[in-house]
């Protein structure tokens, strides 16, 4: 790598929290950060995944540690900010796929997707943000979905939560802009994860959803190393409070 690219893209010397880190979409981020140089501490509900997760990042020379948490639980949730130590790098990309007809959501239902999908990001940021701010430099990337924009697909209380998260990013963006924090939520497209293969199981439907894509095909979990390294570094530094597409055009219809 020259000197300009390590400038612009390297983040030796950062520590990242990755939530949601085991698999899919997570794991690609923490894989893409850790490999740009950056410690990662990955944190997600089950043991199993999340150790063959923090094998497969060292096996690409990325130092890694697992945090074992259901970030649906408040003590959890206050557990990996005691733990974690220092963190420059915030990912809240955790979440379940509660995806019922509106009609059929319990208030069980609602509850455990705001609190993975919001209020974790929200506590997490609460905790770290200030820290960032305080020592002048700091990212936090939320993920968020096509449901943060539209509804379709029974978005339900997973649309309302999404949306909530792109509005809790330009507030989180609005407090910690200006003492070096930028804020910013990735927008996946449909994407072929293990969170995904309910509606993967539908016959057509993988098919339907391609071809909605301006690029003809559904987004891969390596897709998002890019943006992902290019939020968590000096690249973005000025931007903050924004959505970034990551979607193969999928929005622009």
């Amino acid at each position: 790598m020259s000197d300009y690219l390590r400038e612009l893209f390297s983040l030796h010397g950062r520590r990242a929290l990755v939530t949601g880190g085991s698999s899919g979409i997570g794991y690609a981020i923490a894989e893409a950060i850790g490999r740009a140089g950056a410690e990662v501490v990955v944190v997600a509900r089950r043991q199993g995944p999340l150790d063959k997760a923090v094998t497969r990042l060292r096996e690409h020379g990325v130092t890694a540690s697992p945090i074992s948490a259901d970030l649906g639980e408040r003590g959890d949730v206050e557990r990996v900010c005691a733990t974690a130590g220092t963190i420059d790098i915030l990912v809240n990309d955790a979440g379940n796929n509660i995806r019922k007809p509106m009609a059929e959501l319990t208030v069980d239902d609602y509850e455990r997707t705001v609190a993975v999908h919001l209020t974790a990001p929200y506590l997490l940021g609460q905790h770290f943000g200030p820290q960032m701010a305080e020592r002048g430099w700091g990212r936090i990337i939320n993920v968020g979905s096509q449901q943060s924009i539209s509804a379709f697909g029974d978005s339900g209380a997973y649309g309302a939560a999404k949306a909530a998260l792109a509005g809790l990013t330009r507030s989180q963006a609005e407090a910690w802009s200006a003492h070096g924090v930028c804020i910013n939520t990735i927008i996946p497209g449909f994407v072929l994860t293990p969170l995904t293969e309910p509606v993967q199981a539908v016959p057509g439907r993988v098919e339907a959803l391609a071809a909605r894509h301006m690029t003809g095909r559904n987004g891969l979990p390596e897709d998002f190393a890019g943006a992902a390294v290019f939020l968590a570094g000096d690249a973005s530094a000025f931007v903050t409070g924004q959505m970034l597409f990551v979607d193969g055009g999928f929005s622009v219809h």
